[in-house]
């Protein structure tokens, strides 16, 4: 074996000690759902093909000839009997594209599928797309719902200018995605999500209505939309289903992660909501509930947040973010969150719909005063004093 074949197998075992890495659940979490130890993908997660030449005579250095910067804010589907992610991968140049991983168990041993995936552009070709939303609808399709984002031209000398807009694909297989036109709408559209039901007969979109591509200016919240021909999607009505407030999770923005999961109790909701910090922009996760009859009626709203950053989870390429656009709720009750920290990789956290719903149902919402967040604390200390254990 030559010194370059010693270094390739070396490298090779190293990558796959990573991807074999056993995952486990972190002790002492709030009883909600188990964050664990180790995120389940990363840059390091990617294939090596992706990244090295291994051809001797091209690389004699085996050099990183393509370098992947991160892997985040992952689409999720239970696939074949595999817990899948469409994930948005990120490479050193700053474009992000999506690629398919896939684990047996839902929280470790993740191994990404041979290439990434080929997106058709739209009519106008988008210079960046990411964080791909998956639905299972019920006629049949699973679609991709995800942000396209271009340059805007009308500030040709600002090129940090930019316009959204939401890219709509769909596939049978994850392999093959058929390209649909962007939704239309007449706001910017960074963060949009498709029902998995009609309703009224249409297609019903979870929108966040943004005056500009960082600023939500008049846009109000989570937004709700039907839709007649999700071939030619056309926004034309729509309405606040879960608003903003001042001095909350919310305050700067929020907005639907993945698709809601049908519960004998009503929709379940993940979001993120977004204040403004000394520091920054500060991206947390927030569940709320909507009705089963009614799926803009909120039924309950847990006050607060559902999950924030910890540990090693607040450092990365976007300090203090945690987001999530994927879930699988499995058949036996328990439910996978695919969740991104620091816009640099990815996590699982393991709950199951009965706590979800307790969460939901008997969490305090919050009073949006302090003297009612006070009020709060002390009717649950009047009320322990009670309990002799």
């Amino acid at each position: 074996m030559t010194e370059f074949e010693q270094k390739v197998a070396a490298l090779r075992a190293h990558h796959e000690a990573l991807l074999n890495r056993k995952n486990e659940p972190i002790e002492w979490g709030n009883g909600i759902y188990e964050k664990y130890e180790y995120p389940i993908l990363t840059a390091e997660h990617t294939p090596l093909e992706w990244k090295y030449d291994f051809n001797e005579n091209d690389n004699p250095f085996l050099m990183q000839r393509i370098m992947m910067n991160a892997t985040l804010n992952s689409g999720a589907i239970k696939w074949n009997g595999k817990y899948v992610l469409v994930v948005r991968v990120e490479g050193a140049d700053r474009k992000s594209f999506f690629a398919v991983a896939e684990s047996p168990n839902g929280i470790d041993n993740f191994r990404f599928w041979e290439e990434p995936i080929t997106m058709p552009d739209d009519v106008i070709p988008a210079t960046n797309i990411y964080d791909m939303r998956i639905t299972r609808h019920e006629d049949g399709w699973i679609y991709g719902v995800f942000c396209a984002e271009r340059h805007d031209d009308s500030q040709p000398g600002n090129l940090s200018a930019a316009t959204a807009t939401a890219g709509i694909a769909r596939t049978k297989d994850l392999k093959t995605w058929e390209r649909l036109p962007d939704l239309k709408a007449k706001s910017q559209q960074r963060n949009v999500v498709l029902h998995p039901e009609f309703v009224d007969g249409k297609y019903a979109f979870y929108t966040r209505p943004q005056d500009g591509f960082i600023d939500t200016g008049s846009g109000g919240g989570i937004g709700w939309a039907l839709v007649d021909d999700i071939t030619h999607a056309e926004i034309k009505e729509e309405k606040i289903i879960n608003a903003r407030h001042y001095h909350t999770i919310t305050e700067v923005k929020n907005g639907e992660g993945p698709h809601p999961i049908k519960t004998p109790k009503g929709w379940l909701h993940l979001a993120h909501g977004v204040r403004a910090t000394a520091d920054g922009l500060r991206y947390v996760l927030y569940m709320y509930m909507t009705s089963l009859e009614d799926p803009t009626k909120v039924i309950a709203q847990p006050g607060g947040y559902f999950l924030v950053p910890e540990g090693g989870e607040y450092l990365g390429d976007v300090m203090n973010v945690a987001f999530a656009n994927g879930w699988i709720a499995d058949e036996d009750g328990r439910v996978f969150i695919y969740y991104a920290s620091a816009d640099t990789r990815m996590h699982v956290a393991t709950s199951t719909i009965d706590r979800l719903i307790d969460y939901c149902m008997n969490t305090p919402e919050d009073g949006l005063y302090t003297a009612a967040s006070v009020e709060t604390i002390k009717r649950l200390i009047a009320k322990n004093k009670l309990v002799k254990l």
